[in-house]
């Protein structure tokens, strides 16, 4: 005879068996309604059908990719340029970064002046002196501090200028600085600045949380300059002195009206994570006056939860597909989606010269297994794939034609392109793009291509490329 205990156990597993597959039922809709990539989609429900004890529960805690609530709060927020910033608009930018704006892009200002940043010690540099020289406000952002020396002395140089009266704001991710987002940074909170961690994973809030992770690096100095691109503040992406295992990474120093709207992106993710308003910011910094300090046209674009479409993985498609001579691509992990992939390889089979450096290894073990299949296919096609020896490569650019450059926060993934808070800036002008390709060029010297027809591994070699390019869209 069943006893009373056994019975009620019974019927609860019955409960949590019929919660469970309605739970499923309601995350697979839920999840048929988003726009994602299909084969994120399928990743997703693969996971969600086949072990929905594990995959519910990490579909509610990483599965979200636009916040609709965060979206509509944002959206006064999206930069705008000033009035004194639009009459600079360039008609030379194009059609299609004109086309990018509806989806989140600011529209292309001229009057810049950019330096590239093409090693972590020129970027140590540049950033420690404008820290030293600004007079009135630091704002910086960052995906990772490092707890090392490079970490400990950007600390000891904001709460330095926080206590000389300068308004320094530090924005940390809550992921990418959990060893470093609290007690660490505690001398640049008791020097008077205010230090935030956005979206903290603990206590749990909402879904989405632990996935969405703010990978911009920004940071802007009395709204005239800004040091930007995707060096994190470690010891791995720069210092005062050449390391022989620092990874080589890519930024710069802009001046001119696109700081305002680096400046503004900046401001609506302190905003979120802060609870401040904006307006109040706005009156407390006053209107920036930020006449023309060169030639260069920029094009800021801002991608990621917080943009109601994918400006920035609309830009680079547009881009490939406009291209008429030469596509160059530097990312340090290459896992692209299906569309930007099969566009590459018509690119390639029409006889465009596409150029692809990648690090040989990265830190990542697993994106280089999901990449394997990629690289092997577009090499067929004719893509000249080159593999960056000396150590790892972090650096990110995109040349078209040498005419238009790309460069920033964001890998050439998918996490990047649809999960991340990214950002990156379009260059039309023709002198700092040719800076890029000298740039690219030295990176070449430095590579060798591919093996052709690199054949695949043994069985468990095979296995864990099939494996990690299957999920590839979830890393």
């Amino acid at each position: 005879m069943p006893t009373e205990n056994s019975i009620y156990g019974e019927i609860l597993r019955h409960l949590l068996t019929i919660v469970g597959f309605l739970l499923a039922v309601f995350l697979i809709a839920r999840l048929m309604s988003e726009k994602r990539q299909p084969g994120n989609t399928m990743a997703w429900l693969l996971v969600i059908v086949l072990i929905p004890y594990v995959g519910v529960p990490l579909y509610l805690l990483f599965g979200g990719r636009k916040l609709k609530r965060l979206v509509a709060r944002k959206s006064r927020l999206a930069p705008v340029p000033s009035r004194d910033t639009a009459v600079t608009t360039p008609a030379a930018a194009g059609a299609i970064a004109h086309a990018l704006v509806p989806s989140g892009a600011c529209v292309p200002v001229g009057g810049n002046a950019v330096r590239f940043l093409t090693n972590g010690e020129v970027a140590y540099a540049e950033l420690e002196q404008r820290i030293r020289e600004a007079r009135h406000t630091i704002n910086l952002m960052t995906f990772i501090l490092g707890r090392d020396d490079t970490g400990r002395r950007i600390v000891e140089l904001l709460a330095e200028r926080a206590r000389e009266g300068v308004k320094v704001r530090l924005l940390l991710d809550a992921v990418g600085c959990l060893f470093s987002g609290r007690g660490f940074v505690d001398p640049v909170r008791r020097a008077g600045a205010e230090v935030q961690r956005f979206m903290p994973v603990l206590p749990f809030q909402w879904r989405g949380s632990a996935n969405l992770r703010n990978h911009r690096k920004i940071a802007v100095f009395d709204h005239q300059c800004a040091v930007f691109g995707g060096h994190n503040l470690a010891v791995e992406y720069m210092g005062p002195a050449p390391s022989g295992t620092r990874w080589r990474d890519f930024g710069a120093v802009i001046e001119g009206p696109a700081v305002e709207l680096l400046n503004e992106v900046f401001l609506a993710d302190w905003c979120y994570a802060s609870g401040q308003s904006i307006d109040t910011l706005h009156k407390e910094g006053g209107a920036p006056e930020i006449d023309a300090r060169g030639a260069c046209e920029l094009q800021v674009v801002a991608s990621g939860p917080d943009v109601a479409g994918d400006p920035l993985y609309e830009g680079i498609l547009s881009f490939i597909q406009e291209a008429e001579h030469r596509i160059w691509i530097v990312t340090p992990y290459f896992i692209p989606d299906e569309v930007i992939f099969r566009s590459l390889l018509v690119k390639a089979r029409t006889g465009r010269e596409i150029k692809l450096v990648v690090p040989a290894r990265s830190n990542h073990p697993i994106a280089d297994h999901a990449r394997r299949y990629y690289l092997r296919e577009l090499q067929r096609a004719g893509v000249e794939v080159l593999l960056y020896r000396p150590g790892m490569m972090h650096s990110k650019g995109m040349i078209i034609d040498d005419r238009i450059g790309l460069f920033g926060s964001a890998n050439f993934d998918m996490r990047s392109l649809f999960v991340n808070f990214e950002i990156g800036v379009f260059i039309y002008s023709e002198p700092e793009v040719r800076a890029m390709r000298a740039w690219a060029e030295e990176l070449i010297a430095h590579s060798r291509p591919m093996a052709a027809d690199q054949p695949r591994r043994r069985l468990l070699g095979n296995v864990a490329e099939d494996l990690s390019r299957l999920f590839a869209p979830l890393l």
